[in-house]
């Protein structure tokens, strides 16, 4: 018996074979999306420190309100209701995040 010839792979369909493979599709554009510009924290000048002064005082355990605050080089914002206000540690508590004081930059509510 005799064999029949092998049919030829187009060149193109053979360079398929060797294009590289993303085992984790979309991975290179969740770390894109993930990357973080840092940034430096801002001095507050003395109006905006007595305005979130203010602020400060209207805050009560079970208010809605809405904190920027700043952690590890960049400025994060929380919405959620006050778990806790203590002034004896500084803290503000927004569910389950605490928050020190002089990482406030602004809150709303």
């Amino acid at each position: 018996m005799a064999s029949k010839p092998k049919h030829k792979m187009p060149i193109e369909e053979r360079a398929k074979q060797f294009m590289p493979f993303a085992a984790l599709s979309g991975l290179p554009d969740a770390l894109a999306k993930k990357e973080k510009v840092l940034v430096p924290k801002i001095e507050l000048s003395p109006e905006m420190e007595e305005e979130l002064d203010r602020q400060m005082h209207l805050l009560s355990k079970g208010k809605m309100a809405t904190v920027v605050y700043f952690q590890k080089g960049e400025y994060i914002k929380i919405t959620g209701l006050v778990a806790r206000v203590d002034e004896t540690s500084r803290l503000l508590q927004i569910v389950n995040t605490k928050i020190r004081f002089e990482d406030i930059l602004q809150i709303t509510m």
